[in-house]
């Protein structure tokens, strides 16, 4: 398994994978502009996770001066339970810690209970809070 930065040519591949692991995503994530979004503010903090030359996973995170942020984990369904999303947030969570960043946060949907528990083994805790979000297109 090998965990790089994202490239390029990742693109087409990435998109595609993220439509298999969030296939109810709304209308409004559309994976091609979310990544056009991220390669132009820290796209260092974007990974891929290969195996065998074929992406798997991926994760993105950001720091804004004061948190951190992961955006999304995602592993292709053949290879959860591998240790993949593990080493995913390993690095972001690395990238993170070398920017300076303090404290790290991410949601989850209330109803992807699988998730939550991924998290939790990981070291994070449910905080009580309010996620509120306004859209701006």
């Amino acid at each position: 398994m090998l965990i790089r930065p994202y490239q390029d040519k990742d693109s087409e591949t990435v998109a595609a994978l993220w439509r298999v692991v969030f296939p109810d995503d709304p209308p409004w994530n559309v994976p091609e502009e979310d990544i056009e979004r991220k390669l132009k503010i820290q796209p260092e903090l974007f990974f891929v996770a290969e195996d065998g030359g074929e992406i798997v996973g991926t994760t993105m995170g950001g720091y804004d001066g004061h948190r951190g942020w992961v955006y999304l984990v995602a592993v292709l369904p053949d290879y959860r339970r591998k240790g993949v999303g593990k080493v995913l947030m390993d690095a972001v969570e690395c990238g993170l810690k070398k920017i300076g960043c303090p404290k790290l946060n991410l949601q989850v949907r209330g109803s992807n209970k699988e998730v939550v528990e991924f998290y939790k083994k990981l070291g994070y805790v449910t905080e009580d809070r309010v996620s509120m979000s306004k859209r701006l297109k």
